[in-house]
């Protein structure tokens, strides 16, 4: 009887040996310490930090002005 196996690689034991690879890289990348890097802050500084509303400003009164919050405050 001839036997019907193949001499190669099929679907299967494909898909077996990629993942056996993809799992050892990855075990790698997770064990290796030198990767790891410290984690900065980042520092805004004072313009970005500052209150940037400005109630009595002009733009803003005319906004509260044409869109009739004047006329909601008074009745």
């Amino acid at each position: 009887m001839t036997s019907d196996k193949r001499q190669g690689l099929d679907r299967r034991s494909f898909l077996r040996s990629a993942g056996g690879v993809a799992g050892v890289a990855a075990a790698a990348v997770a064990i290796s310490p030198s990767m790891t890097v410290e984690a900065e802050a980042y520092d805004p500084g004072e313009d970005e930090t500052r209150s940037k509303y400005q109630p009595d400003a002009p733009d803003v009164q005319a906004f509260y002005r044409t869109n009739g919050y004047e006329a909601l405050l008074k009745g």
